[in-house]
């Protein structure tokens, strides 16, 4: 039997669903670069996925980039931040003002086309793969998801068509995938209402997109780019 390969995680966070399937052990043969809202690892510094200046790459140290080594397999853009308002609750178009706008597409959006055009030449070596995590409310209004969140998500998904033309080439396959209702720390409440509506009637676990992201970073996806896969229980439909 073909050993399945192991990925040394070289960025992520802690306790998110695109960390739980990608850890670092003795049998890992391939490198994955997780971007979170946290900064917990060596490789880049703190806050720079909410706020990544091109001018960053020229200046990064020769001991993080030797950490990939030429080569990396995968990059996962997980940042995303969702602002609420004073009371927590949603902020819609009306009542966001442009400084919050911006802040939320710096991580939800500009980050993501930073990261990959800066380690593009890593990613053509390996004949990597890239996924940007989506979400569910970039296709429809959420009741709990602001205005700039769900606009920023919507352009990510179709920036993910764009690159996979655009890395194509390259050898470098780029999809995504947009989580629905997932139980994590940033549920809002009353998000069970919305359980009660989805076709499975439950949340989802992190490992449960943690196994689709790990499916698209692997040789088991060779021929799938430009995609974005529904991980919602059915909230699309």
């Amino acid at each position: 039997m073909k050993r399945r390969p192991g990925y040394e995680r070289l960025r992520g966070s802690k306790n998110t669903a695109s960390d739980r399937r990608v850890t670092r052990d003795r049998s890992c043969d391939r490198k994955a670069v997780f971007c979170s809202r946290l900064a917990r690892a060596a490789l880049f510094p703190p806050g720079v996925c909410s706020a990544v200046p091109v001018a960053w790459w020229r200046s990064l140290s020769h001991s993080g980039r030797s950490k990939i080594n030429g080569r990396l397999d995968a990059l996962v853009n997980n940042a995303g931040i969702s602002p609420k308002s004073d009371d927590g609750g949603r902020l819609n178009t009306l009542e966001t003002d442009l400084r919050t706008w911006g802040k939320v597409f710096h991580v939800n959006f500009f980050a993501s086309v930073v990261l990959a055009r800066g380690l593009k030449d890593e990613l053509s070596a390996a004949k990597g793969a890239v996924v940007n995590v989506t979400s569910i409310a970039g296709a429809r209004v959420h009741p709990f998801a602001g205005a700039a969140y769900s606009t920023s998500k919507a352009a990510l998904a179709a920036l993910t068509r764009e690159m996979a033309h655009d890395f194509g080439p390259l050898g470098v396959r780029v999809n995504a995938i947009a989580p629905g209702e997932v139980e994590t720390s940033i549920l809002s409440p009353g998000t069970e209402k919305i359980v009660e509506t989805l076709p499975l009637r439950r949340l989802g676990q992190p490992s449960e997109v943690a196994d689709v992201i790990y499916f698209l970073c692997s040789d088991q996806s060779s021929y799938v780019t430009g995609t974005e896969i529904e991980v919602n229980a059915g909230q699309h439909v």
